[in-house]
């Protein structure tokens, strides 16, 4: 199917899937008395990677399987690291939890289990028969016991249509966790005391898009003829992290193939990321090499995500890269970062450059108040 296809397509389910949602948080609201508002609430405490799972224990047996393929996903940084550890506890002890990030409650309805009758009566019956019709399977709530806050909750008639669910929406539920994840690292990160607005100016000013840029990054390169920029962080020490922008002008489409993808990489970071003796280069693992369709921001896009290393094999790491069409630009766009952190674990690294690479808008996203304060630092 060709790609402009898929985009519309895409956009269409993204519509279709807000309109549900949008109802059903709005029946959600007035139907969990769980859900009340408080307006005290302390923010959420914990590690980011950390998902407790409120479940019975025979019930959690029958469904742990799909849970761990759906939320611990393995990532290679190159070593193998979970997205998500799931930690089962009973329901008894949930008030002790209510703090903590990531709460995934889950049970069947009407199989008697306690997980399950706390379901029953926290629901209203408007959303059962919803929930019984297959029309329901997941409520997220954002906030709920305390600030930056996910409760999900997944049910089902029965255990078989659950699992049934889990597999069929993995990629979902994990994208749920994920995204609430990356907002609150995002709080962290964009800080306007340690933003450097001028060098953000300067991009907005001479490509027309722009992306956060933190105060211990500097741009290690720019090729306007290439229309390529590398921003570093820790040059030369052993936590490295680099991110590049690379657009297409007059682009289409079609370029969305990840081969294409794979062979526009190489060539960039065969030319740009070479050693200081310029005698090895940096490539594509393809062997630790994963692509999938994705939200970038509201578009379509292909991600890649797996290992590079130095075509003599004298190092390597992980990199994630986003491959977009911009419709109105017509430009395609590819917003890379890899770390090179040899003596570190990865992942969470690996989600902070992410977070960076989320920040990217083009020129007419940017909204205009933003766009005159940034823009303000040319004149210091």
């Amino acid at each position: 199917m060709p790609y402009y296809c898929l985009i519309k397509i895409f956009n269409k389910k993204n519509n279709s899937m807000k309109t549900k949602f949008t109802f059903l948080l709005a029946s959600l609201l007035i139907s969990l008395f769980i859900f009340q508002a408080c307006s005290t609430k302390q923010r959420a405490k914990g590690s980011e990677d950390e998902i407790f799972v409120i479940a019975d224990s025979m019930e959690f047996i029958q469904v742990e399987k799909d849970l761990h393929e759906t939320f611990g996903k393995i990532i290679y940084t190159p070593q193998p690291e979970e997205l998500f550890k799931l930690q089962r506890k009973n329901l008894n002890i949930l008030d002790r939890l209510k703090q903590r990030k990531n709460i995934l409650i889950i049970a069947p309805l009407g199989s008697g289990s306690n997980t399950s009758d706390y379901l029953e009566s926290i629901i209203d019956e408007n959303v059962k028969k919803l929930i019984k019709s297959d029309s329901v399977f997941v409520i997220n709530k954002y906030d709920l016991w305390a600030q930056d806050q996910l409760v999900m909750i997944l049910t089902a008639p029965s255990v078989e249509k659950l699992k049934e669910k889990i597999i069929e929406k993995k990629d979902d539920l994990l994208y749920y966790f994920r995204d609430a994840s990356n907002k609150r690292m995002a709080k962290g990160l964009y800080n306007k005391q340690y933003e450097q607005k001028k060098i953000e100016a300067q991009f907005l000013t001479n490509y027309g898009w722009m992306i956060y840029m933190q105060a211990d990054y500097q741009v290690a390169l720019e090729s306007k003829d290439e229309k390529f920029v590398w921003l570093r962080r820790g040059m030369n020490t052993d936590m490295e992290r680099w991110i590049f922008i690379h657009w297409i002008e007059n682009g289409s489409p079609e370029f969305l193939h990840a081969d294409t993808i794979t062979a526009e990489r190489n060539r960039l970071t065969k030319n740009y990321y070479r050693t200081t003796d310029d005698s090895a280069y940096v490539e594509l693992y393809d062997d630790y090499k994963m692509d999938s369709e994705v939200n970038f921001n509201g578009k379509y896009a292909l991600m890649t995500q797996g290992l590079w290393r130095f075509n003599d094999q004298s190092g390597g790491g992980p990199f994630i890269s986003y491959t977009f069409y911009d419709e109105k630009t017509r430009r395609i766009y590819m917003l890379d970062a890899s770390i090179f952190a040899p003596k570190y674990f990865k992942k969470s690294l690996l989600q902070q450059v992410d977070v960076l690479l989320h920040s990217f808008k083009s020129e007419y996203e940017v909204d205009p108040l933003e766009k005159e304060d940034i823009l303000s630092a040319l004149e210091d």
